[in-house]
């Protein structure tokens, strides 16, 4: 069988994004896609975990087990839109929900309940994909470098592949040249923080709101002061190190909320274009996935900031720029049953490449 499920839940924090994919075709072909969004008390209890607490095993152990019926419930529905039963799925593949992200102290965690979901849908489930990666001495992030240059590489096209979503990462495919990528910085995380602190929405659409703003100069450079941005990679990043609380710090607080959001607008595409500027060279063309393709304002910033090459959305190249990213995590799965290794160690850092997750049978 050559049907995997990807599921992906990321640092936005909005719901779950469930992909059914066949790999028996070049490129895999998705048949079916559904978006189920998170209740109000899932998205609380996981932002709060980002946090110490009291009684956080047991809290954390009874959200796994609610994202696990989460999952389950995004799977059935894909499953339903492709008229496809759950006995001709190979596997299911979880990223779960990012609550820490420590590489350097040697551990991430990702919520999830892989037997309980393994058990409610009667399929196989690989999850636990970024652990191995960290043993062996990496990152554990990013991971979709290796499906980006799978499905989107082009001998006769320098490309960048950006994935907006929660945080920023970027796959650097040059033709002849080792695959390279790393996370950015912010990407949607912190102006999504911002305009439903200040107007109780889940994201700016389209950047409308950070476009009446007017970017607060003082305040950027103090954010791009984090060093993070100058780190050379291998290097990941997620709300660990860009929160909330990060930017109240560098706030003088009589800054009109507007602004403050045309800054984050402008963070995130400044860090972006400078992370291509320093580490990938001149491509022709970058490719944009994830939540922040939709936003016309950053991609309209990020083509002032790459004059020189294209900015367009993945779905230019075949693939919807809101699924790409649990594609990724479908064909990682998919790897991980054929016993192939998962992860680039140019990019992660590990010591070799390794065959990441682990199998929890139907």
């Amino acid at each position: 069988m050559s049907l995997v499920v990807g599921l992906m839940s990321g640092t936005s924090l909005d719901g779950v994004d469930a992909v059914l994919v066949d790999f028996s075709e070049r490129p895999p072909r998705t048949l079916a896609t559904f978006w189920l969004p998170y209740p109000d008390d899932i998205r609380r209890q996981a932002l709060q975990l980002q946090a110490a607490g009291p009684d956080e095993i047991h809290r954390a152990a009874q959200l796994a087990n609610a994202l696990a019926r989460c999952y389950a419930e995004a799977v059935r529905a894909a499953l339903s839109v492709a008229g496809v039963a759950a006995a001709q799925v190979s596997a299911i593949g979880c990223h779960g929900q990012t609550i820490r992200h420590q590489p350097a102290a040697g551990y991430t965690v990702q919520l999830n309940n892989p037997a309980l979901l393994a058990e409610l849908s009667g399929i196989a489930v690989v999850a636990d994909f970024r652990s191995r990666d960290i043993a062996a001495g990496g990152q554990g992030a990013p991971l979709v470098p290796a499906f980006h240059a799978a499905v989107f590489g082009d001998p006769g096209q320098h490309r960048v592949i950006l994935n907006l979503g929660g945080i920023a990462n970027l796959t650097d495919l040059n033709p002849g040249q080792p695959v390279r990528g790393f996370d950015c910085g912010p990407g949607n995380l912190l102006m999504d923080a911002w305009i439903e602190r200040h107007q109780g929405r889940r994201y700016d659409d389209g950047g409308q709101w950070a476009d009446r703003g007017q970017v607060l100069q003082d305040l950027l450079q103090r954010l791009l002061a984090d060093p993070f941005f100058a780190a050379d990679p291998p290097k990941s990043c997620g709300r660990d190190e860009f929160n909330s609380t990060w930017l109240d710090r560098q706030l003088a607080g009589n800054e009109r909320a507007e602004d403050v959001q045309a800054t984050l607008l402008a963070l995130t595409a400044v860090t972006v274009s400078a992370a291509i500027g320093r580490w990938c060279g001149k491509p022709q063309a970058v490719f944009v996935c994830g939540g922040g393709a939709r936003n016309q304002a950053l991609m309209a910033r990020l083509q002032e900031h790459l004059p020189d090459c294209r900015v367009a959305g993945t779905d230019f190249l075949g693939q919807p720029a809101d699924w790409v990213e649990a594609m990724a995590f479908a064909w990682l799965a998919w790897r991980t049953l054929r016993g192939e290794p998962g992860n680039l160690a140019d990019v992660t850092g590990a010591r070799g490449p390794r065959i990441l997750g682990a199998i929890y049978p139907r």
